[in-house]
């Protein structure tokens, strides 16, 4: 590289960039040469152990006698894809006291887009950093500024800060500057009776402030004060917000050779660094699962050091690059050490990929660190080892806790099982405590407690149906009845084909009819506080998120493969038509539940009914709303949010969508829900959305779940296909013109994936018993072939040992050797019929064939 150029390296999607800018030379008339900017991509070769030029890129700048220079390179994502590409800073020296910046994108084909540019009265100097948007932030004269591709506007931050230690990005928060305030003239007059080490304290005080937001966050959930004046640079590892409180942990540098995590403004752990003015710190995935913290020094040092024991795993001096990606395409990250070479200006010719694990590339003979290779191929042979061994009895740990927690659960149910049997024998009724009721079912399928005849008070249910049914609740909502029952965690798992069916009251005629309603499931996991409505910067972090599941009548779970400590709320709930119901002037009706009670393991009996109560219903209720769901307006919660949230979900009709963005991610979504539909997150359901605007479109629910940047699913909840049809018009003009929206069949993914398990045990059975069939047939008609060979051989019998002949003895012996050859011949050489091969081959491609379609159910 010659004096007059400029070179950074940058890491991205396990290639490595070099930029490079070469300064014009000046002609004879005294005009500068056009500047450049060249970009080589390089890939790791495994083969030859070296970097290879996989392509190149330029980029020319115009202008007489100015002077280039690249300020930082770093990956943002840009706004307008969500994609993350490489971004270059690079300043013009214009004219004195006059700056112009220019941040280029570098995209896929090697094309730069000037994505802004801008100028200033002085130098970028401190503090610079390349945000998401992309964006821009630096520091000037204890003031920090802003600017974004989105507006392209410069935007100053009201707080005074003398550095900063990190500046990112985080969900519900926006891009947040956590630095040293600059001390207030207030603070100093208070402390100047205080001693120096309080001043210095008080003097150094941290500040955390949202660019986004506008306001200033609690830095004492990030550090003390106390490390205002010695830490140098932070990492955040996790951010989140539970309970409007920040739960933050980070690991720092200090000017005391240190590396400190703290968890929640709490130091926990301290690692002594083994050199001197530590600078940077980036984190790496090993390839054993554990990560590495990777710090540099401004002495060209680094060191790794390992975040499980909190140790120096390894050191390198002499270092001129560190980069942190995944260069060998294994799927973990590695570390990439360019180190300085006085000998060879060429980047990329001193170099080190390793893990500190199983991988290590070096064609550097110039590491000052590195060991002989018999030291090296011990140190990895020990690693896979160690590796192999950790992970063997990480598994057999898993193992023994397993069968441990099923030993102790075999125990208690024999326990249980046997004080009941006991009293069962001595004619003593056992009713077991509530927290036995968790195990214990009847060994003798005793029915009395689940009747199949009506009492004449089913207001007064019975002891043991008020230990099944958790509660019952009825809603109107337009022209529907929704009835819904709530059956305790601790019999769930126990029923199987559970429905509804409403009953006449026997006051009204002398034959009660049913009513004719539907049916249906839908689970909610259990959370222990009122569902309510927010804004979407008020959305809970990811940890207090849960799922909502709603199922079709096409319902074939197997509770049994639930967790024991899952606790979710499964409501069946019958929908019926409220108008005929209406002829009554006072409508009662008697609300039963039918389901199969198990019997053994997988194994369920008779069908058993359970009385859940009674629901009467008058005009006057309707009139007053007495039992209506009540849909909330912007920014107000559900009257009843579990039962009016499970009567919409009832009562609407459910589309899904699947929508794939081949070009751009499908960011837009979100904010067509927010701003064009006006919908608002359900706060306990961050993937549920409800359109508060009132008009046709109010109550109608929606669910978001993103696969990929590129795919995800879109389920609408709504009261009639008009509704959809308006809210598909208005997801078109928004999504980009690319996007392909396709619709997916409803059914229950466990009903499809039970009727996919039985298609493939079904096509194994038929493969076993065909073939099992056929061999049988083959090895009957070989034996009968054998013996009828072994009966012609005893009929030729073995010549007498008084004969002289010894020929005829020796002809004899061969014949019984050749026989005896061809019998094992013809048992090594079976064959089938091309007719049998047929049927057999059509047998298993029926069976293959619905194999294959509930698959492809399943796929889509």
């Amino acid at each position: 590289m010659s004096s007059n150029e400029q070179e950074n390296l940058l890491s991205y999607c396990g290639e490595v960039l070099i930029f490079q800018l070469s300064q014009g030379d000046l002609a004879e008339e005294g005009i500068t040469k056009t500047s450049k900017l060249h970009v080589k991509r390089m890939t790791f070769d495994r083969s030859t152990r070296a970097f290879i030029q996989k392509s190149t890129g330029i980029f020319s700048f115009h202008g007489e006698r100015s002077s280039f220079e690249i300020i930082c390179c770093s990956c943002a994502s840009d706004f307008r894809t969500g994609i993350n590409l490489p971004c270059v800073l690079i300043r013009r020296n214009k004219k004195k006291s006059v700056f112009m910046y220019f941040l280029l994108l570098l995209h896929n084909s090697n094309k730069f887009e000037q994505r802004m540019n801008f100028t200033l009265d002085y130098e970028m100097k401190d503090d610079i950093k390349i945000l998401n948007g992309p964006s821009i932030l630096w520091r000037h004269n204890r003031t920090f500024f802003y600017i974004s591709s989105k507006n392209d506007r410069i935007i100053s931050a009201p707080v005074k800060f003398s550095s900063i230690k990190w500046a990112g990005e985080f969900e519900n928060l926006g891009i947040i500057l956590f630095g040293v305030e600059e001390p207030h003239s207030t603070k100093r007059e208070s402390s100047q009776k205080s001693s120096e080490s309080d001043y210095i304290i008080w003097g150094t005080e941290f500040c955390a402030y949202s660019i986004e937001n506008q306001k200033i966050l609690n830095s004492a959930y990030f550090l003390p004060h106390a490390y205002g004046s010695v830490v140098t640079c932070i990492y955040i590892c996790t951010i989140k917000e539970v309970n409007t409180v920040l739960r933050i942990s980070l690991i720092a540098l200090t000017q005391k050779n240190q590396l400190i995590w703290f968890q929640d403004g709490v130091p926990k752990r301290v690692c002594q660094l083994p050199f001197q003015d530590p600078c940077a710190l980036q984190v790496m995935t090993s390839g054993g699962g554990d990560l590495l913290y990777i710090v540099s020094f401004r002495s060209s040092d680094v060191c790794a050091i390992w975040k499980k024991s909190f140790q120096v795993a390894s050191k390198w001096q002499k270092v001129k690059s560190v980069l942190v990606d995944d260069f060998i395409g294994t799927g973990t990250e590695q570390l990439l050490l360019v180190f300085n070479d006085t000998f060879n200006t060429d980047c990329l010719t001193s170099f080190k990929i390793t893990d500190l694990s199983d991988v290590n590339y070096s064609n550097d003979t110039f590491d000052p660190m590195e060991n002989n290779l018999v030291e090296d191929n011990l140190k990895e042979n020990y690693a896979l080892t160690i590796q192999a061994l950790e992970r063997r009895l990480q598994v057999g740990l898993a193992s023994i806790q397993e069968l441990q927690k099923h030993l102790l659960l075999k125990e208690r149910v024999l326990s249980k099982s046997c004080k009941a049997l006991v009293g069962l024998v001595q004619s003593k009724e056992y009713i077991p405590p509530c927290e036995e009721e968790d195990i214990l079912v009847s060994l003798c399928g005793d029915k009395k407690h689940f009747p199949h005849s009506l009492d004449e008070k089913l207001l007064d249910t019975s002891h043991h149906s008020k230990h099944i049914i958790e509660k019952m609740w009825y809603r109107v909502l337009d022209d529907h009845l929704v009835v819904g029952v709530e059956i305790k965690n601790s019999f769930i798992v126990f029923l199987k084909d559970v429905t509804l069916s409403l009953l006449v009251d026997q006051a009204y005629t002398s034959n009660p009819p049913l009513i004719q309603c539907k049916n249906s499931m839908i689970k909610l996991d259990k959370v222990s506080f009122p569902t309510t409505l927010s804004s979407p910067g008020e959305t809970e972090s990811k940890a207090k998120r849960i799922k909502l599941i709603l199922h079709n009548e096409e319902r074939k779970n197997n509770f049994h493969k639930q967790s024991s400590k899952s606790e979710c709320i499964q409501i069946f709930t019958a929908v019926t038509a409220l108008s005929p119901l209406l002829a009554f002037h006072n409508f009662c009706c008697i609300v039963l539940l039918h389901a199969r009670w198990e019997k053994t393991l997988g194994q369920f009996g008779e069908s058993c009914t359970v009385p859940c109560g009674r629901l009467s219903l008058s005009m006057e209720d309707i009139s007053s709303g007495k039992h209506s769901v009540t849909l909330p307006e912007k920014r107000k919660s559900f009257k009843e949010p579990i039962e009016d949230l499970f009567a919409l979900l009832a009562v609407f009709h459910k589309f899904c969508f699947q929508i794939t963005s081949p070009d751009y991610t499908l960011t837009s979504v979100k904010t067509w829900l927010f701003e064009h539909m006006g919908c608002e997150t359900i706060k306990e359901f961050p993937d549920n959305f409800l359109c508060t605007v009132l008009g046709a479109l109010h109550g109608t629910l929606f669910n978001w779940k993103q696969k990929t940047p590129f795919e995800g699913i879109l389920t609408i909840y709504c009261r009639n296909q008009t509704t959809l049809f308006q809210c598909l018009h208005s997801l078109t003009q928004v999504l980009p013109l690319n996007c392909v929206i396709k619709q997916l069949k409803l059914g229950s993914k466990e009903f499809l994936t039970n009727q996919l398990a039985l298609f493939l045990e079904k096509e194994i059975v038929t493969l076993k018993n065909c073939f099992s069939s056929v061999i049988s047939e083959i090895e009957s008609n070989l034996a009968q072939r054998c013996e009828t060979v072994k009966k012609n051989t005893n009929s030729n019998s073995m010549p007498k040992a008084s004969s002289t002949d010894t020929e005829e003895t020796i002809q004899w012996i061969r014949e019984q050797l050749q026989q005896e050859k061809e019998q094992i011949t013809w048992g090594m050489n079976l064959t089938l019929s091309s007719a049998i091969y047929r049927e057999i081959t059509l047998k298993v491609a029926e069976v293959q064939l619905e194999s294959d379609l509930a698959a492809q159910k399943l796929n889509n």
